[in-house]
């Protein structure tokens, strides 16, 4: 018997599965069908939390079509609300595949999470082959980084104009990135404003990504297009983007949809 707990960030959606417990959930080809959205329970990502021995949990990530993810920056976002309540504490640590992130509250029911140092080296993207990678030769010169994953952060006049659903697919699958990437879609309207929209590798357009606006802050300032601290405007609302010494903080709501069990006839007929 699976529980789980539905939550979103700005409407990036994820189911959140709890095994510190002793609960099992392994993944596999039940992943997609969870994922759907008409015959499971759908999800923009599906998190999982475990037991760390250095951190207060460890988080594992899925996009919708079953492949992992070493981060999510809106689960992680809403796992740290999540788990400042259950320790009554304004303070986390999480765990995810390659990085340490610190979580805290950031009072009037914001949450902040320090999403690391982005990359900015080829090979740490990763890209297939050595390039600048502040300006990448294929159309429209997008910005290559890594933040946990890889992200592709094209500037463009309007970003509700943008062509996402057509080139963020033919982006995701690009040969210069082996492991595919996010896509974004980025407008400057001020030094300290960005509106974005995205292409999630392995899920599609979403209404928010917390990762791909902290790679879109990054990109921006990296271009001189705006300082170091931005507010950046998704599909689902907005997300503060601050690039500090330390890394890149990201700070945003959190919301609890409901939480369900998932019936045992659904993992047979997967």
């Amino acid at each position: 018997m699976m529980r789980f707990r539905k939550m979103h960030g700005l409407g990036n959606d994820f189911v959140i599965v709890d095994t510190r417990g002793g609960s099992d959930f392994s993944p596999g080809r039940i992943l997609p069908l969870l994922g759907d959205r008409r015959r499971g329970i759908g999800y923009d990502q599906l998190a999982r939390i475990e037991n760390s021995s250095s951190c207060d949990a460890r988080l594992s990530f899925w996009n919708a079509d079953g492949s992992p993810s070493a981060t999510c920056g809106n689960a992680t976002r809403c796992i740290a609300r999540l788990l400042m309540e259950e320790t009554k504490t304004t303070k986390v640590m999480l765990e995810t595949k390659n990085r340490t992130l610190a979580c805290e509250d950031a009072g009037g029911g914001l949450t902040s999470v320090n999403m690391g140092k982005p990359q900015f080296e080829w090979m740490d993207i990763p890209l297939a082959s050595e390039l600048d990678t502040i300006s990448l030769p294929i159309d429209g010169h997008p910005v290559a980084l890594g933040l946990g994953n890889p992200h592709c952060v094209f500037f463009v006049e309007d970003a509700e104009l943008a062509p996402v659903d057509e080139l963020g697919p033919q982006i995701e699958h690009h040969p210069l990135f082996p492991d595919r990437t996010n896509v974004e879609f980025a407008s400057v309207r001020s030094r300290s404003q960005i509106r974005m929209r995205i292409w999630e590798r392995g899920t599609g357009i979403t209404q928010a990504s917390g990762s791909g606006a902290c790679a879109t802050a990054v990109a921006a300032a990296r271009r001189s297009l705006t300082g170091r601290s931005v507010e950046v405007e998704l599909d689902g609302g907005v997300l503060n983007v601050d690039w500090r010494a330390d890394g890149v903080w990201m700070t945003g709501p959190t919301s609890h949809v409901f939480d369900g069990v998932l019936s045992p006839d659904f993992a047979v007929s997967a």
